[in-house]
């Protein structure tokens, strides 16, 4: 947890509960993935949390609860049967006036590539989007997305070995009835907005070129110049509307989604370290190595052991 230009950043998942002084069962620094009543927690209402940027999704719940949910310009009041997400990276802060039961989905982008699928974005393009309005459902809707939370809850306070993998599959069914739900007739909120279809594009540009690197099928990593050209603009104004928008340079997107395809491509164990290494984009697996454990703490020997006894 640190603070950018007086606004909170929220890294890992477990930062978001520290803000609150709390400490849920089951939450560590290694969380990528967390699923929580707020309503347990003793927050005392009416509540204003303070401005922030989180790094990971968020699906929100509302079962019982009245609130003001801001991100960046856009505002709107969640009811109960409020269901909402949100995507990283924009500015945000909300405001309780009653919070009885709220049921939180935290989860990191490595989460979703390895537990859900691994096309995430192109199977569920919204998770690229800016802003897409909550929707208060109805009892026989909601109670469709509650069987499932419900469901993910009991499997994550559960000891079984497979339970992340059920997780996975019980989160792809809610990303399927949000895109059945919230996508179909969506309309973009800022389409109109040129700053925020530069981060859309980037965003799309990023992702594809990855899964294009993991697969083996792109062999040079583009930076910053790239990315810009791709768009017909100058890399510093480019570097500026993505990191005044999303809170983060084009340095840190391309850094962050080198380590997460890292992670996905170390789950599989009939990949080489030295073919991870070299697909994205280093020539010596020992830079390669240097680099994950410089933003991850441990190395990629480690991780992929890690990883498999988790999975055994």
């Amino acid at each position: 947890m640190r603070k950018e230009n007086n606004i909170l950043v929220l890294d890992k998942i477990q930062d978001l509960y520290r803000n609150l002084d709390a400490n849920p069962a089951g939450l560590n620094e290694r969380s990528e993935f967390f699923i929580h009543d707020l309503g347990s927690i003793d927050v005392p209402v009416p509540f204003t949390s303070p401005i922030y940027r989180a790094n990971f999704f968020s699906f929100v719940f509302v079962k019982n609860a009245i609130g003001t949910s801001f991100s960046d310009h856009y505002v709107f009041d969640f009811w109960p049967q409020t269901v909402y997400f949100n995507n990283p990276g924009y500015i945000k802060h909300v405001v309780f006036s009653d919070l009885k039961e709220l049921y939180l989905v935290l989860v990191s982008e490595s989460f979703l590539k390895k537990y859900t699928h691994p096309d995430i974005y192109e199977e569920f393009p919204f998770l690229l989007s800016e802003i897409v309005p909550p929707r208060i459902l109805n009892d026989e809707v909601y109670l469709e997305f509650e069987i499932i939370y419900k469901q993910i809850l009991k499997e994550f306070s559960s000891s079984s070995i497979y339970k992340f993998k059920l997780i996975g599959h019980l989160v792809e069914i809610i990303l399927i009835k949000l895109k059945q739900y919230f996508w179909n007739d969506y309309d973009p909120v800022d389409e109109g907005n040129r700053n925020s279809q530069i981060v859309k594009k980037f965003k799309e540009m990023l992702e594809k070129h990855y899964r294009n690197l993991s697969k083996g099928t792109d062999c040079k990593v583009f930076r910053l110049h790239e990315y810009a050209a791709a768009q017909y603009l100058h890399p510093n104004y480019f570097n500026t509307v993505i990191k005044s928008k999303t809170g983060k340079s084009v340095g840190t997107w391309i850094t962050e989604k080198t380590i997460t395809e890292a992670k996905t491509l170390l789950s599989n164990p009939d990949i080489p370290i030295k073919e991870i290494a070299w697909r994205l984009g280093f020539t010596e697996s020992a830079h390669f190595s240097n680099y994950f454990k410089k933003y991850t703490a441990i190395s990629p020997v480690v991780y992929r052991r890690q990883d498999f006894q988790s999975a055994s």
